[in-house]
C-alpha cells in the first residue's frame, strides 16, 4: 500500500523519535536520512496483509501498529504491538519478504518509512543500526511468546488491562482512540464483548470510556488488575532497547527525515 509522505519540515519541528535510531553515529544518521520519509498513518489502516511481499519498513514515532493473525473465517487476534520502540517489517532483514501476520494501525500518528532494499542493505553492513534491529527482533519475539501464554491462561479483564498498558507506554498520552470492533480484533473477541469489558473498568474507576476512546485514570489500579505478562514484556524491552527519546536531540540537530 502506498502512503504519501508529508512535505519537508525544518528539524526544529521534529519530535522525539524512534528508539532504533538512538545512539547512532552522525555518519549513520546522515546515510539513513537519504531514504527515510515521515508519513501519516490512520486508525485501522493496513500496512501489509498476511503473505504479502513487503516493499517498505515502518518505524513508528507517535502511533501504534498491531500485528494480527487472521484466521480463514476472518477472525483475528493480536500477537504483538509495536510503537516507537521498534519497527514493522522484521521479516525483511531476517531472510524473508513476507510474514503470516497482518499489520494494522492501532492508534493514528506518524512513522518513518524506509524502502525494503535500503533496510536490507543497512542490516548487512553489520553496524550499530543492525545491532538495534536484532535486539528489537528478540524483544518482539519475547512479546509474542508472552502474548500466546497470556491469551491461553489469563482472563479477558487481565488481557484488556495488559493491552491498554502496552498501548499507552507507546503513546505520548494516556488516551487510546479505538473502535470497539478494533479492540475486539486485537483481543480475539467481539466488539460488544470489548465494549462491555471497557465499561467494567470504567465502573471500577480505572478508566474513562466513551465512543471508543479509553483514557486511563488510575494507572496503578490498572497495573494491579493486569496479569504478570505486562511487567514481563516491559522488563525485556527495557533490558534490550534504549528509550525512544534518547535520540531526540540528535534527530532535531542533524536528521531531516521528513521528505
Amino acid at each position: 500500500m502506498f502512503i504519501p509522505a508529508e512535505p519537508m519540515k525544518p528539524a526544529s519541528n521534529l519530535r522525539p523519535t524512534n528508539a532504533l535510531f538512538a545512539g547512532l553515529s552522525a555518519d549513520s544518521l546522515a546515510r539513513l536520512n537519504r531514504d527515510l520519509h515521515r508519513v501519516p498513518l490512520q486508525l485501522g489502516q493496513t500496512l501489509y496483509e498476511s503473505g504479502e511481499v513487503m516493499t517498505q519498513a515502518y518505524f513508528p514515532i507517535d502511533c501504534i501498529v498491531s500485528l494480527l493473525y487472521v484466521m480463514n473465517n476472518g477472525e483475528s487476534a493480536e500477537i504483538a504491538v509495536v510503537g516507537q520502540e521498534g519497527m514493522v517489517g522484521i521479516a525483511l532483514f531476517m531472510g524473508g519478504g513476507s510474514t503470516m501476520s497482518q499489520a494494522v494501525v492501532q492508534n493514528k500518528g506518524h512513522a518513518y518509512r524506509m524502502p525494503a532494499e535500503v533496510l536490507i542493505a543497512e542490516f548487512r553492513r553489520g553496524e550499530e543500526f543492525s545491532q538495534n534491529l536484532l535486539k528489537f527482533a528478540l524483544a518482539l519475539i519475547n512479546q509474542m511468546v508472552q502474548t500466546a501464554a497470556c491469551n491461553r491462561h489469563h482472563t479477558l479483564d487481565q488481557q484488556l488491562c495488559r493491552w491498554m498498558l502496552m498501548s499507552v507506554d507507546r503513546l505520548p498520552t494516556e488516551r487510546i482512540e479505538m473502535t470497539e470492533k478494533l479492540i475486539g480484533n486485537m483481543l480475539g473477541i467481539t466488539g460488544t464483548e470489548a465494549g462491555a469489558a471497557a465499561t467494567a473498568l470504567q465502573a471500577a474507576g480505572l478508566v474513562d470510556y466513551a465512543n471508543g476512546v479509553i483514557s486511563i485514570r488510575d494507572r496503578g489500579g490498572v497495573e494491579q488488575r493486569s496479569c504478570e505478562c505486562y511487567a514481563a514484556v516491559r522488563q525485556e524491552n527495557d533490558r534490550l532497547l534504549p528509550p525512544a527519546n534518547a535520540s531526540a536531540g540528535v534527530f532535531q540537530d542533524t536528521f531531516l527525515a521528513v521528505q
